[in-house]
């Protein structure tokens, strides 16, 4: 497990120090340490350092550079049940806070965030406050990210894009054969979860696509029943903002995701909720993939309130609202899906489905 941290002193070591008791730390991990500049900023000292091996579904307690404070972190489980908190477009405003507060109490393993972290758009200290925003829960569950349109901060001639991002948010692309942080996979009890990248090159010419390609050939239903994707721009979307912007992705990618079975995509982008029947090149097809559009997690933006109509054929329930989704994958053969609306500062579950996994159906062939 990685562990990523800032301080101001440039000559602070970058190690993490670790155990199963308060105050007691039988291991110590070496990292790595980079920064970056953009335009008149400056960032700290950045630190990468990997820890473990760890137990499954265990509790230790760490401090980085040799200093306080001490942390605490839950590792876990290494088979069903599992549960994962799902929130996109996070940004850092009053819901935003409200949305983290929310996946606080779910009790989740792991916390899966399709793009669009900290809503910076160039601005870098606010990259610095969406650290400080989300530390109490980062610091405590794994979060697998993937990047967003408002991470490229790209600017002609001068910065390519993604230098933040990447300089912050180190994903462990390169343990499952990835040459980019911008896509990448990993496994976590019995499920095999792919994060790709919206805003990389993607055709059937591309790293990412060969890269996907290969990835998928190496999965095992046996080991891994449940088979995840998430990236930024939804492919299937009947909301009015960004129609259109996924076909292009859609066109290359997504019969490689039907060919493999994937189980559930979850996306983000539009600031709204909507979920999905099982569907495949825009028809129902009960080998297709679920499909959740989650952007709604308290960006600055505001909402997407606006659907078009009559509602598609594949469209299962959609709503203006933030809030954040639950997937709380119960065996190999089922899960259930529920996303939770921020109204009246409570967790409201809106949306619920019972999800069967494809490899306990005809779908997926041994």
């Amino acid at each position: 497990m990685r562990v990523t941290w800032i301080t101001d002193d440039k000559h602070a070591p970058s190690t993490v120090e670790y155990g199963k008791s308060p105050g007691r730390y039988d291991a110590k991990a070496q990292g790595e340490s980079t920064s970056y500049n953009y335009l008149l900023y400056k960032s700290g000292k950045i630190h990468h350092a990997v820890i473990g091996p760890l137990d499954d579904n265990s509790v230790y307690f760490y401090r980085c550079s040799g200093i306080g404070p001490e942390l605490q972190l839950k590792t876990p489980p290494a088979q069903f049940p599992i549960s994962f908190a799902v929130a996109g477009d996070l940004g850092q405003t009053g819901w935003t806070k409200t949305t983290l507060d929310h996946i606080k109490q779910s009790n989740h393993d792991v916390l899966l965030l399709p793009g669009d972290l900290s809503y910076a758009d160039y601005l870098q200290h606010h990259w610095d406050t969406f650290g400080r925003l989300v530390e109490p829960l980062a610091s405590a569950r794994p979060w697998m990210v993937t990047q967003g349109n408002h991470e490229i901060e790209k600017i002609p001639l001068i910065k390519k894009g993604f230098v933040s991002y990447n300089s912050r948010w180190k994903m462990p692309f390169e343990k499952s054969g990835s040459s980019s942080n911008l896509y990448y996979s990993f496994e976590v009890a019995g499920v095999h979860v792919i994060m790709l990248g919206s805003y990389t090159d993607y055709n059937v010419h591309s790293h990412q696509y060969k890269w996907l390609k290969e990835d998928l050939s190496k999965v095992d239903r046996e080991r891994t029943p449940w088979l995840l994707a998430s990236f930024h721009v939804p492919w299937y979307n009947s909301n009015k903002g960004h129609r259109g912007e996924g076909d292009a992705m859609m066109t290359d990618i997504e019969p490689l995701l039907y060919a493999a079975r994937v189980d559930l995509v979850l996306t983000g982008h539009i600031h709204a909720y909507e979920s999905s029947k099982r569907v495949y090149n825009g028809k129902l097809d009960p080998c297709g993939a679920v499909h959740i559009t989650n952007g709604d997690g308290g960006n600055r933006e505001g909402l997407a309130y606006k659907f078009i109509n009559p509602q598609p054929k594949w469209s299962e329930f959609r709503e203006a609202s933030f809030g954040h989704g639950e997937l709380k994958i119960v065996n190999s053969s089922h899960a259930l899906w529920s996303w939770h609306r921020n109204q009246d500062d409570e967790a409201i579950q809106s949306d619920k489905i019972w999800i069967t996994s494809l490899f306990s159906s005809d779908c997926v062939h041994p």
